[in-house]
């Protein structure tokens, strides 16, 4: 057995890739555990447009690779196509976790049935994220205003209208990358925004945001 887990993160775009590299990784190599992100690939471009029919051709691609690495995706519930496994089902609910877990679960099965003979029960771990990944950045109300330059009254109101991080909704003007563009104008989601992620840390987001706590412990926990 070996005494490191390597594990490619196939992820949404260039955000989720950086927030890969500069945060998680670092943060898991700690403990054994690698991480490769690559942003899932279509021809002509990289990044955006998350449809199912994409996305299972590079799971597929990186499960018949290596057989002994493990296979993670990073994508947002926010703009994904309605192609994706369970997603009508999971737009007839209202909680938020129960849209997570019907997500990840339908495309976890669908997965498997596509890919059997490459053990994907075992070595692919879907994260569909609730419902940005701008949703982690609420997670320290006090960094998040001095990195963003927004008032903290403001922040601490949409936290109060959303109850946490991963609450705060899909709706085109009101996800989480919205209201922080509609905030502050200097909000990038690939400059702004790591740099937020860099100040709040890892930790802090885990003990705010529990989905994204618990794909953190399974990727934790994987046997090395």
């Amino acid at each position: 057995m070996n005494e490191y887990a390597e594990v490619t993160v196939l992820s949404e775009g260039p955000t989720e890739q950086l927030f890969v590299k500069q945060l998680l990784a670092p943060y898991l190599a700690q403990q054994g555990v690698y991480l490769t992100p690559v942003i899932l690939d279509k021809p002509g471009q990289k990044g955006g447009d998350v449809k199912f029919a994409r996305a299972r051709n590079d799971i597929g691609k990186y499960l018949k690779q290596r057989k002994n690495n493990w296979i993670t995706l990073f994508v947002d519930y926010y703009g994904i196509d309605s192609d994706w496994p369970g997603y009508a089902e999971s737009r007839q609910e209202t909680e938020h976790a129960r849209k997570a877990q019907i997500m990840n679960q339908a495309t976890a099965e669908k997965i498997n049935t596509l890919f059997s003979n490459f053990d994907p029960a075992r070595r692919f771990i879907p994260y569909i994220s609730m419902y940005e990944i701008e949703a982690l950045y609420f997670s320290d109300p006090p960094t998040l205003a001095e990195t963003s330059g927004v008032p903290l009254k403001s922040i601490e109101q949409i936290l109060a209208e959303c109850d946490e991080p991963e609450k705060i909704n899909d709706h085109p003007t009101t996800a989480p990358s919205k209201r922080l563009e509609k905030l502050s104008n200097r909000f990038k989601k690939t400059t702004t925004g790591i740099a937020i992620a860099t100040a709040i840390g890892i930790p802090k987001m885990r003990d705010a945001c529990p989905l994204f706590d618990s794909w953190v412990t399974r990727l934790e926990n994987l046997p090395r």
